[in-house]
């Protein structure tokens, strides 16, 4: 065997990822406030880019993002076909020439020949604007809450309700919103409710799901075990507190001078504010992206087009100052900055059809919560909205990040929709989780003295019915319904019968 070393010639295949290309598919990924900081710097940096005002089209200059037919309403009896497939593709794998075949966005002075769109505009990409950096944030309140809402005892069917109740709390821990209202809201009565924030009250950091500074500094001083009588009643007289009317507050609260500082010195390390912790000093507002509207055929789906940005290409700028005979330099600058404000514009505008795409799907999907309320939810997984619509996975992924829709029945992440599903054995339809649950409420329901199953018998049932499902599983729906292991039941019908 020959150790020298020679020239071979080898031919091979490749897919390779445009900077623009990357840039619209982290476009996708990125909430609408942090497009909107996004956007305002390639204004500042790029002299071809626009801000659009709205009235483009009336003065016959261009078509804005954000605004028109093009995706401003879609029905879902007949949901317009959108030209997306560019941004249909894995993280690792990208057509590089996918983009070249969807219709450009109007710009003014004339069309785009994306065709001559080369990989020379690096805008989207470079060091100044770090689009995935933006995202990955330090964690958040909701996030810390939720993790600790995988390990809680919580109820199936009454998760639903706890990833709402998160969402809805402030920035600084606090759940402002009545429970009756929020019972409406959802389509459940006010006890389940009541029952899931209990729970939920018992997060870290204390005094989170609190109603007002009051009840927040009440949770903190009881799990310390100090929330007794006088304690009460100083909580309830704050205002005394903060006139440092301190004779009049041992007076009503019962106690002396010196025990009145204890407390008060008590009250001091506490944290009003439990979840600025993670919310740091800038609050963040959510915007939806989508309205759903109930009509008199079913439901509209409407993006809102108050949070897109508008922007256009000023093609006729580029004209003036190729007109004045400038050098090679200038000519060059000017066509890459012409080329990245188009790509922009055009990345804008699949971005918003794509939103609206993927949840004009999740609408035809979860109806019934729409409709009926929580306990209608649907299994959903990201996989059957992504072949429904003839995208990628990962595509529908990065549009369910941090994206909201307005409802009747409140605001919502876009992921709230996508829900667990236990296995069908037979091939058939999977089965919600609830449902499975319920099955196994009627398991045990029917047991007599002498015949009480082990998780392990419940399991063997369940895939006689039809239903996959693994004895951990079936442990933890036993324990969210509140039924003891089958040693313990034995016991409670030996000494019933």
């Amino acid at each position: 065997m020959s150790l020298a070393p020679r020239i071979q010639a080898r031919q091979s295949q490749q897919l390779t990822m445009t900077p623009q290309l990357q840039q619209a598919i982290k476009l996708l990924k990125l909430s609408n406030i942090e497009l909107a900081a996004f956007v305002e710097e390639q204004l500042e940096k790029n002299p071809v880019l626009e801000r659009g005002t709205g009235d483009e089209n009336r003065r016959g200059e261009a078509a804005d993002v954000g605004k028109g037919d093009d995706f401003g309403e879609m029905s879902l009896e007949a949901p317009s076909k959108v030209a997306t497939e560019a941004l249909d593709a894995p993280d690792h794998a990208v057509d590089s020439e996918a983009m070249v075949t969807t219709a450009p966005a109007a710009d003014v002075g004339g069309s785009v020949d994306w065709s001559k769109a080369g990989p020379g505009g690096s805008f989207s990409v470079s060091s100044e604007y770090d689009a995935a950096a933006n995202t990955s944030a330090p964690t958040t309140l909701a996030e810390h809450l939720r993790g600790q809402l995988m390990l809680a005892r919580i109820a199936e069917r009454d998760r639903p309700i706890a990833e709402y109740l998160i969402n809805l709390i402030d920035d600084a821990g606090y759940l402002r919103d009545g429970t009756e209202d929020i019972a409406e809201r959802l389509g459940v009565n006010a006890a389940r409710v009541t029952s899931v924030l209990v729970e939920l009250r018992g997060f870290e950091p204390t005094g989170v799901f609190a109603r007002d500074l009051v009840d927040c500094l009440a949770l903190q001083m009881r799990e310390r075990g100090e929330l007794d009588g006088a304690m009460e009643v100083l909580l309830a007289n704050l205002s005394k507190l903060a006139k440092h009317d301190l004779p009049g507050l041992a007076k009503v609260c019962g106690v002396d001078k010196a025990r009145l500082l204890e407390m008060v010195g008590s009250l001091k390390t506490l944290n009003p504010k439990p979840g600025s912790a993670f919310t740091g000093d800038v609050a963040v507002a959510i915007e939806p992206d989508v309205f759903i509207k109930e009509t008199g055929t079913g439901w509209a789906v409407e993006l809102n087009s108050a949070t897109l940005p508008r922007v256009l290409v000023n093609h006729r700028y580029v004209n003036e100052v190729n007109s004045l005979g400038g050098d090679e330099a200038t000519r060059s600058f000017m066509t890459e900055c012409q080329q990245n404000a188009s790509w922009l514009v055009k990345s804008l505008d699949q971005r918003a059809k794509t939103i609206l795409k993927v949840a004009t799907e999740i609408i035809k999907h979860q109806d019934g919560f729409f409709a009926y309320g929580v306990d209608h939810l649907r299994p959903l997984k990201l996989a059957q909205i992504a072949d429904a619509i003839e995208m990628n996975e990962s595509t529908v992924s990065r549009v369910t990040s941090n994206k909201f829709m307005s409802t009747p029945r409140g605001v919502f992440e876009l992921k709230y929709f996508f829900t667990t599903a236990i296995t069908s054995s037979d091939g058939g339809e999977g089965h919600s989780a609830e449902a499975v649950r319920n099955k196994i409420k009627i398991l045990v329901g029917e047991e007599v003295v002498g015949k009480v199953m082990s998780d392990d018998a419940i399991v063997d049932k369940l895939r006689a019915q039809g239903v996959e499902i693994a004895r951990r599983t079936v442990a933890k729906y036993r324990e969210s319904l509140g039924i003891p292991s089958s040693v313990v039941r034995r016991r409670i019908l030996k000494v019933a019968g």
